[in-house]
């Protein structure tokens, strides 16, 4: 029978945050929940089973940090906060009364997914596996390690690129689409001009072709997107 899929409540009171971020953890097979308040979250969190939280620290009503705190007096279950502020002093603060991580805004989905994971791996007591590493066509991206690879040596990539490349290779064979890429990429502040994706996909390629790998393997489906081919 197979594993249960997490569940995840996500805890936000900006629209474009909540809808990106329910996005990606969705297509990754989690369950997730969403709501906007304080309140609303200790109230679902009392009736259902969670696996992880997700806390933005400035919420109406109850914040982020008095919420985790009530959430530390009923479970262990890990608590990752999300907030714009970013200061030494937020981060102390957000560990000390419970929190497990904490991702600053803006983000972009692989690193999401990857501290997820790692919080996921962190309650259940797994040992981290090798399900963060993507092989395909002689290259090895590890999204928890951020890096790629292959038998010719690392290929060298901004954090961009490295997105760009993950999303790719996670559908390697499928076409993705320059909105998808976009998502993916540049988060849940992602630009509205497709336009980008192509100077970067071409920065992408260039970088591939610098460590000595066939650029070609990032393919260009004319009036769509691209294509990671697999070999």
């Amino acid at each position: 029978m197979a594993d249960k899929p997490s569940r995840i409540l996500v805890v936000d009171d900006e629209p474009s945050i909540t809808e990106f971020v329910g996005y990606a953890l969705k297509r990754e097979g989690y369950t997730c929940d969403v709501v906007d308040n304080g309140e609303d979250a200790f109230a679902l969190a009392a009736k259902n089973s969670y696996d992880l939280f997700i806390l933005d620290i400035m919420l109406p009503g109850i914040d982020g940090y008095e919420l985790c705190r009530r959430l530390r007096a009923k479970t262990s279950v890990p608590v990752l906060f999300l907030s714009a502020r970013d200061t030494e002093l937020d981060k102390v603060v957000g560990l000390e009364i419970g929190g497990d991580d904490y991702l600053a805004k803006p983000f972009g989905v692989r690193e999401l997914i990857a501290r997820v994971r790692a919080l996921l791996r962190r309650g259940s007591g797994d040992f981290p596996s090798a399900s963060s590493a993507i092989k395909v066509s002689g290259i090895t991206l590890d999204e928890d390690a951020h890096t790629a690879e292959g038998d010719k040596g690392p290929i060298d990539l901004t954090p961009r690129e490295f997105e760009l490349l993950a999303s790719l290779m996670k559908n390697a064979g499928k076409v993705v689409s320059r909105e998808d890429l976009l998502r993916d990429a540049w988060g849940w502040e992602y630009l509205t001009e497709t336009k980008t994706v192509d100077t970067h996909i071409k920065r992408l390629r260039d970088k591939i072709s610098n460590a000595g790998y066939d650029p070609t393997l990032v393919e260009t489906v004319r009036g769509y997107g691209y294509r990671f081919k697999q070999a």
